[in-house]
């Protein structure tokens, strides 16, 4: 099908969106998202240094709340699609399951021969689909593009877009799902128009073909990532996720990955995020806070709160830890600036006082739980989001508190 740029959108509204990042990034750059690649278990990721200026920090626009919403928007990844995930999606109470992701090759069609191609449109995919269905979840196919060179090439050539839109809308109708959701990290500013010419494109494709279709954009929590949420919304989305996490990284000072606070004085957490949303006029109703299912692990120089770390962090995941989390060698701490689980782990060598040793194996590892994601979900409620959702589904399977948290705010009885 002939295509042709979004009408929709509108100059005016390209105009708008433009002088609106522009008063949010001001001269700073933003930093770069570090996406999720193929194996890997990051996954979709915050704008991962975006120090806050506080010239441009935002100020909430003081707009009555609308009622919160109470969806359940879960990412399943393709790492985790194995022969268990059926049976925990079963007992998980989401309103929309993601299946992540596809992506395209460089003339624009989509690369049948990754992973998550091969899994969404082979049996286990088809098994997801047709389960969530049977209790009433719509399912939306996630399709990612991650890379600055990558997203320059591709948001530079209409032609390249439209064939991908034409692929996805023929996908997602040969897999009978209900809708698409765009997760693009590490993209210029100056492509944000663009991008959201890209999303009202796909929206109009998709909508032609399926009535009730329904796009998402999953966007990161810095001053970039805002900028798109709010193309992402004039060009249509009916949902935008924001992905709070991600604030404390592999290569950042130790700390929560979704931090209520920062102990380290840095204005950039989620908070921050969604006053920043908010101000740059991202509709509250259509935002979902995205929320870590996973931690992170650094070697550091000691067994406190915020202790120096001595190299880059790891992906910590709930799932792949059920013995440790059964019995860990010391009973975690809540950090109460940051909200999150603290473990420390002592170092397994033995030294002699004043030896390096004696501090260089200490590892430090930040986790959200239960009882750190109800505050965050809470926050939720008193925004007036559409809902919540998490990153990934999978990664706590097995482990007690998170299904029961995930129904309790699902039905609207979050204390």
């Amino acid at each position: 099908m002939t295509r042709r740029p979004l009408i929709g959108v509108g100059v005016a509204a390209i105009v708008v969106v433009t002088i609106a990042m522009a008063s949010v990034l001001g001269s700073s750059p933003s930093a770069p998202a570090a996406g999720a690649t193929a194996g890997t278990s990051t996954g979709p990721s915050a704008n991962r240094a975006a120090t806050a200026d506080p010239a441009t920090t935002p100020t909430p626009r003081p707009t009555a709340r609308p009622v919160p919403g109470h969806e359940v928007f879960g990412f399943v990844p393709y790492w985790e699609m194995d022969g268990g995930i059926a049976e925990h999606l079963d007992k998980t109470p989401l309103t929309t399951l993601a299946l992540f992701s596809v992506t395209h090759t460089r003339d624009g069609g989509l690369d049948t021969k990754q992973t998550g191609y091969r899994r969404i449109t082979g049996g286990i995919g088809k098994r997801l689909i047709r389960e969530a269905h049977d209790r009433d979840t719509a399912v939306q196919l996630t399709y990612t593009s991650f890379g600055t060179a990558r997203n320059e090439r591709f948001f530079t050539s209409v032609a390249v877009q439209d064939t991908t839109i034409d692929a996805l809308v023929a996908l997602i109708d040969k897999i009978g799902v209900d809708g698409i959701n765009v997760d693009v990290e590490r993209l210029d500013a100056e492509l944000v128009p663009a991008y959201g010419a890209f999303v009202g494109r796909l929206r109009d494709a998709l909508r032609a073909k399926l009535p009730d279709g329904q796009v998402s954009a999953a966007t990161t929590g810095g001053r970039t990532g805002a900028a798109m949420a709010r193309a992402a919304a004039d060009a249509g989305a009916d949902r935008i996720f924001l992905m709070a996490y991600d604030y404390h990284f592999a290569g950042s000072d130790v700390g929560a990955s979704a931090p209520m606070d920062r102990r380290d004085g840095d204005v950039f957490d989620l908070v921050w995020s969604l006053d920043l949303y908010e101000s740059l006029g991202v509709p509250v109703d259509r935002t979902i806070l995205g929320l870590p299912l996973y931690g992170m692990r650094w070697r550091v120089a000691g067994p406190e709160i915020g202790a120096t770390r001595l190299g880059d962090g790891a992906i910590w995941v709930p799932a792949d830890n059920p013995r440790f989390l059964a019995d860990p060698p010391r009973a975690p701490e809540l950090d109460p600036i940051e909200i999150v689980e603290f473990y420390a782990v002592a170092p397994t060598v033995k030294a002699a006082p004043g030896d390096s040793r004696a501090t260089a194996g200490w590892q430090a590892i930040y986790v959200d739980s239960p009882r750190t994601l109800a505050p965050k979900l809470r926050l939720a409620d008193e925004r007036g989001l559409a809902g919540a959702g998490f990153w990934a589904i999978g990664y706590e399977r097995g482990l007690a508190g998170y299904r029961d948290l995930i129904t309790t705010f699902k039905a609207g009885k979050l204390e």
